[in-house]
This record gives C-alpha cells, structure tokens and sequence, in this order.
C-alpha cells in the first residue's frame, strides 16, 4: 500500500512519543492498477463510512509541502470544533532530529510551539491526532521545509543519530538542492564503521547520495558519519553548510523472507528461523514488488485512504495497526483486521504484505508478534511475486543492486 507522506516514528528514543500515539495518513500500492482486494464483497467505504477528510479536521500551517518558509512564519496547528488529542512536531537540522516543544490550549482547539520563530535550513514534520465534533477520530501528517540563506544546500540524513538499526539500513543522505559538483560533495561525506569494512557511496541523481557496504552490516557494528560540508561548493554558487558528525548502532541481525505464492513469511533472527508466519501479498491486478526491502519507518497505526494514491474510493481504512514502510512509492507490511481469512490463503491487498491482526492491534496476534520484535533497518525480502524487483531508489532498496553496480563509476559525476 502507498502512503501519502511518511515519516511518524523512528529508531531513535527522542521520538518515542510518536511511536505510541502516531497516526498518519497512508494509502496502499506497489504499482499496478485496478480494483483493490481488501476483503472483496466488505465493501470498506459501506463498512466503514466516510470519515470527513483529515485536512477539513485538523488545519495545520505552514501548509503540507511547503518549501522555503520564512523564519518569521508561525507554526499553528487548530481544529475549528473537537479537540486535538495529541499533537508531535520534530525539526530535522544538521543530521539531527529534535522534538519541538509547545502546548495545546484549554479549550484543546490549538497548539502552539513555545518558540514561535521556526529554524533555517530545516524540515519540519508534525503529527497531529484529534477527534471532531461528532467525537470521531481522524490523523493528519504533514512536512514542511525552511528557508535556507543565500546559495546554500543541506542534507537530510537517514537514519538518526544515536540510533539502534536493523543489519539492513542504508546512510541516505537527500540534499535540498541538485548537486552537480558531486565529487566534491563526496569527498566532504565520510562513512567509517567499527569494526572496520568497506563502505562505498552511490549516488540516485542529483539529489541523494548513499553508503552501504557490500554485505549487510555484521550486528553490533558502530558507524559514524561525518558531514564536513561547510561551504563546500555543491553546484555553482550553492555552498553547504553542515559540519556535524553523527553515529548509529547495528542491532541484532533480522531478515524475513516473504513468499507471496505460498502466503508465508519465514522470520529468521541471527540466521535461526525464529518463526513462518501466514500473509497475504498484493492481489493478482496489484502484486506486491519482488525484492529486498527494508523497513524505513513504524507506525503503531496509521490511515490508508486509496484517494491518497490516485485511486478511486475503494478503500478508507482510519486505523491501520503495526504498519512498516518498506518503499518511498507507499508499500507497507502492516495489521489486516478486515480479511481475517487471507494471511495463509489468499492474495488480497494493493500491494502490501498483510499479517491477521484485530481492531485497535494486540501484540497477541502475528502482526503484533512481528512489530515488537522489528526494528528500522530490518530486510524484507519478497519472492515468487508477478511483480517487477522494487527500483534501488524506491525506499532504502539498494540492496537489489549487485556491488559491481553499486561501486560503478557514475560518468555524469563531476
């Protein structure tokens, strides 16, 4: 299934707050088209009603996707009736994610940050849940991105400093400009790791540079990152700004191997199969993506809405339990409470990998089982599906890249 925007919980323990309380909007595909088979005859619209919009719920300024926002700008976020339930802003700057502070009103209509002058050069995410006047629940996500000064060019990095990862992760790094003098922006990034191995960088266009070694991170790997990109010359005229160093710790070696013809998912922690447990994969007209995948965020609920994702009204699902993302185009493995019968049986989903999950979730069922016990960084890898391999760009998915293309020497850089 694809998202809308992502981004709700991470690794790191500044942001456990999100973990428990997190809940964005999603939709669901891996690429293909179609009616979606989430439960054939339920009829999910009829089921579940329609739930007004999250956007005519919850208003939250500066708008969604919003670039270059002036320091003097406010951040507000307001629901004209209800009530806001829980409102978490986290500023990403200089490689680092920090939570905003600030407090919801009395009257629970409005939250504001205790210092009202936002930050440059810096993404913004908040994660608003709040009820409305009839009492029902909706969640919004948006993002938004500050000014930065003069010719200037920062990198948004994953994962997060002082995070603990599953063996998978990738050092990503998005820079808010194209980067044509790209060599010069490499030699400013260093990625070393101890105990010591072989790390090389690869670019995706202009905008994203990352580091893997040729083999999944060995457990209890420390890496460390720095960013000597102060006034280093990105593109002609654009200067970097970062000079920070950062570092994340490899946990325990997980990798779960999904085989979207058999319905089953064998979860295999330190290479001992921990356990086989029944799915269900995208349906025949939207098969879920062949490949490895890792998980780049968890979500303890999120909402997928098929509208979000170009599709028609076919599903408006608010309170998806244990979702993962596993691609940037939306595809998750999350909670299914409303095909019980599917994991084991049948592929039913709009790409997504879905294990027998409640209502609300319980970590009594198999999809509670394997959230608890993943983490950011964990591979998932998908087999015997009709669809395409998962694009290395797609995601953190540049482990569907063999080492000879991954180290290749990019003609275009420069």
């Amino acid at each position: 299934m694809r998202h809308v925007q992502g981004r709700a919980r991470r690794a790191g323990a500044a942001l456990a707050a999100v973990l428990t309380a997190a809940a964005l909007l999603a939709g669901c595909s891996a690429g293909g088209s179609g009616s979606l088979g989430l439960g054939g005859a339920l009829g999910l619209g009829g089921a579940l009603g329609k739930p007004p919009a999250p956007e005519d719920v919850i208003h939250v300024t500066p708008d969604d996707d919003s670039k270059a926002v002036r320091p003097d700008r406010r951040l507000r976020v307001r629901v004209p009736h209800g009530r806001l339930e829980k409102v978490t802003v986290v500023k990403s700057q200089d490689a680092q994610d920090t939570a905003v502070p600030g407090r919801i009103s009395a009257d629970g209509l409005t939250w504001r940050p205790d210092d009202d002058r936002l930050a440059l050069a810096a993404q913004y995410t908040v994660d608003v849940v709040a009820r409305d006047a009839d009492g029902r629940r909706s969640a919004r996500h948006t993002t938004f991105t500050t000014f930065v000064p003069g010719q200037r060019f920062v990198s948004y990095v994953t994962p997060e400093n002082r995070a603990v990862v599953g063996t998978g992760m990738i050092v990503s790094l998005a820079f808010s400009r194209e980067i044509t003098h790209r060599a010069a922006v490499e030699r400013a990034v260093r990625v070393s790791a101890q105990p010591p191995v072989e790390i090389r960088p690869h670019w995706f266009g202009r905008s994203r540079l990352d580091f893997r070694p040729e083999q999944y991170w060995k457990p209890g790997t420390v890496v460390t990152v720095d960013l000597n990109l102060r006034d280093v010359q990105g593109a002609p005229g654009v200067y970097g700004v970062q000079d920070k160093t950062f570092a994340f710790t490899v946990g325990r070696s997980q990798v779960s191997l999904v085989d979207a013809a058999r319905h089953t998912m064998q979860v295999r922690r330190d290479g001992r199969l921990l356990a086989t447990v029944p799915i269900t994969a995208g349906a025949p007209r939207n098969p879920t993506y062949n490949g490895r995948m890792v998980v780049m965020d968890m979500l303890d609920v999120t909402r997928m809405n098929s509208r979000t994702v170009g599709f028609g009204g076919e599903y408006d699902i608010p309170d998806v339990p244990h979702a993962m993302k596993l691609t940037d185009s939306g595809t998750f493995l999350h909670g299914n409470y409303w095909s019980p019968d599917a994991p084991g049986h049948a592929n039913v989903s709009h790409g997504c990998v879905g294990l027998r999950d409640v209502k609300g979730g319980s970590s009594d069922t198999p999809a509670g089982w394997f959230f608890d016990r993943s983490l950011v960084g964990d591979v998932i890898e998908v087999i015997n599906s009709e669809e395409r391999t998962v694009a290395p760009d797609n995601g953190l998915g540049g482990w569907n890249m063999t080492w000879k293309q991954w180290t290749a020497t990019d003609p275009a850089a420069g």
